[in-house]
């Protein structure tokens, strides 16, 4: 994986990284008491686990989703909230897809709560 820099594809996760983890729990009771009860669970062990994960920043798989890294809702990107989870999942690779993105999707027609935002544009008349 190391023969390919970080810069060259937007996936940073290269040299160095042996394992990747991904947290998941899922729960059939109802009611936001087990709700709170499971994520609590959750939450508890991915803190357990920090010791043992990357650091500065901790970073993210981008496709193991963890919208307790951040997240934009109301279908509005936020570039300050989306670059937290951004540098997460992309490292120094983040600045550059935001300005891929604007170029190719400067409307931000594709997105999600985690999408990599457009730069604003801004025209004065």
């Amino acid at each position: 994986m190391s023969e390919i820099s970080e810069s060259e594809t937007p996936f940073p996760h290269r040299a160095g990284n042996l394992f990747m983890i991904q947290y998941y729990m899922s729960w059939e009771e109802e009611g936001i008491e087990a709700t709170n009860r499971y994520l609590s669970i959750s939450r508890k062990f991915y803190k357990i686990m920090t010791p043992f994960v990357s650091k500065r920043p901790r970073e993210a798989f981008q496709n193991y989703r963890d919208l307790d890294i951040g997240a934009n809702l109301d279908n509005y990107t936020i570039f300050n909230i989306a670059r937290v989870y951004g540098s997460k999942y992309f490292e120094g690779n983040f600045e550059r897809l935001v300005h891929v993105k604007t170029d190719v999707d400067p409307q931000n027609f594709f997105k999600h709560e985690q999408s990599i935002p457009p730069l604003a544009q801004y025209h004065l008349v």
